[in-house]
């Protein structure tokens, strides 16, 4: 935890009443003659004026070419006699010291921290931050003082900006590697069987719920792996997926990513791996809901080896296996080809849910919903429409056919514009078509 190790250092030196300075591993001179005169300076200023260096070595571990930069490290803290505080990403031999790890806070610490910072209207608010998102302590101080003081006739309630706020500070820089989604559907809008929509409520219970049975009820304590939460979504195209994620996202609050696999998977030898290690570490900090659309082509099962190359696809499954286990987040698996995915994936999955081909009912029931209010419609027959078999995708893409041909025409969407939008559907899916279900007269209007 960067924030946390400077906030270490920075008492460590008040106790022994000096000032801190910050200074970056990588901009210690290379040149062992420049690295001696520099020492002498900064052994000179020190007997001036007493105080400690913060070597920050944490950012240069981050890129290859920063491992050059680490050799004056080393002969710089052996020959400067000093208070020094090395930062790096993991304990380096030969610096010497002593040697103290500091992750980040746990959810418990987080709890107390939130409490603590917002005093007496805290509320049900630390429970539920501590148990989403995962900030360091400087972060966490100042998103309470920034919600604590909102301007006067701020009308949303104090939990409500702390979430905010949070999403904000955790909205992870995948902008490269993924695509934010704007998260717009609803329970209200998604049609699934009863059994599939009670999975979706269980899935966003357990997300909500996490702090509560890992954390008070103990189970955080006897396991390392598994505690992150996943879920493979299994079905044809069309059978409501994405939208599924979405309504998870819009439920929980939380920042939408689908992954985009031509940014992520790399021809070169390595380069997956570390798009993937960059993906997950991004998202740790848990305001993300990652979305793998078309799973199976990362996910896909391993093969016998017989050359470099699947020796090398092979390494990237069992990359993949290890790091989704050990992800604390939320993570969603998209195909409509279950059957290619690794069976080890499978174990490692606390959800299936099967997107079946929607029935007549379930269709009936898109066909009433699938037009927004303020699209002006007139004799719409839903009952008639549910017979026509199209999953949820290709009926959203008859609405929205239907109304730019009501639209041109300069009226309300009727049956005539939807059964023409339909029969172009059918024959850009190659089916069969028969005239008679396409065809429609108005029911003659009877006199009173």
């Amino acid at each position: 935890d960067p924030a946390g190790k400077q906030l270490v250092a920075w008492h460590a030196a008040a106790a022994l009443g000096l000032r801190t300075y910050r200074l970056a591993a990588d901009l210690l001179p290379a040149p062992i003659a420049e690295l001696e005169n520099f020492t002498r300076l900064v052994q000179r200023e020190m007997a001036l004026r007493p105080f400690a260096i913060y070597l920050d070595a944490f950012e240069s571990e981050k890129t290859p070419a920063g491992e050059g930069h680490l050799a004056p490290l080393g002969r710089f803290v052996a020959r400067c006699n000093c208070v020094i505080l090395v930062d790096t990403q993991d304990l380096r031999p030969g610096l010497g010291g002593v040697a103290l790890d500091v992750p980040k806070p746990t959810p418990a610490e987080q709890r107390a921290a939130w409490e603590e910072a917002l005093g007496e209207e805290a509320g049900a608010a630390p429970a539920r931050l501590a148990g989403q998102f995962r900030l360091d302590l400087p972060t966490l101080r100042q998103v309470a003082r920034e919600a604590l003081a909102a301007p006067a006739g701020e009308e949303q309630p104090l939990e409500q900006r702390l979430w905010r706020a949070c999403l904000q500070k955790t909205r992870p820089r995948l902008e490269s590697l993924a695509q934010r989604l704007e998260p717009k559907a609803t329970w209200d809008d998604i049609v699934l069987p009863a059994a599939e929509l009670d999975l979706l409520r269980q899935l966003a219970a357990q997300v909500g719920n996490r702090n509560r049975v890992y954390e008070e009820w103990g189970f955080a304590d006897k396991r390392s792996r598994g505690l992150g939460i996943n879920a493979l979504f299994a079905g044809e195209s069309g059978t409501g997926k994405t939208m599924a994620a979405e309504v998870l996202a819009g439920e929980l609050g939380l920042n939408l990513y689908r992954i985009d696999l031509s940014a992520v998977v790399s021809k070169y030898i390595g380069e997956t791996e570390k798009n993937l290690r960059r993906l997950f570490d991004a998202a740790e900090d848990g305001g993300a809901l990652l979305f793998f659309d078309e799973a199976d082509a990362l996910f896909g099962k391993r093969s016998e080896v017989k050359d470099s190359h699947d020796r090398y696809a092979n390494i990237e499954v069992n990359y993949l296996l290890q790091r989704i286990e050990a992800y604390t987040g939320l993570a969603i698996l998209a195909t409509n080809m279950k059957s290619a995915l690794d069976s080890a994936f499978l174990r490692r999955l606390r959800f299936i849910v099967e997107f079946k081909p929607h029935g007549e009912l379930e269709r009936r029931a898109i066909w009433e919903r699938i037009f927004p209010p303020e699209t002006r419609t007139e004799g719409l027959d839903a009952v008639r429409l549910g017979k026509l078999t199209l999953n949820g995708g290709a009926i959203n893409n008859v609405a929205m056919n239907a109304a730019f041909l009501a639209a041109r025409d300069g009226s309300a969407v009727t049956m005539r514009q939807v059964l023409a939008a339909a029969r172009t559907e059918f024959q850009k899916l190659g089916r069969p078509i028969n005239e008679a279900d396409f065809r429609w007269t108005a029911p003659l209007e009877v006199p009173a």
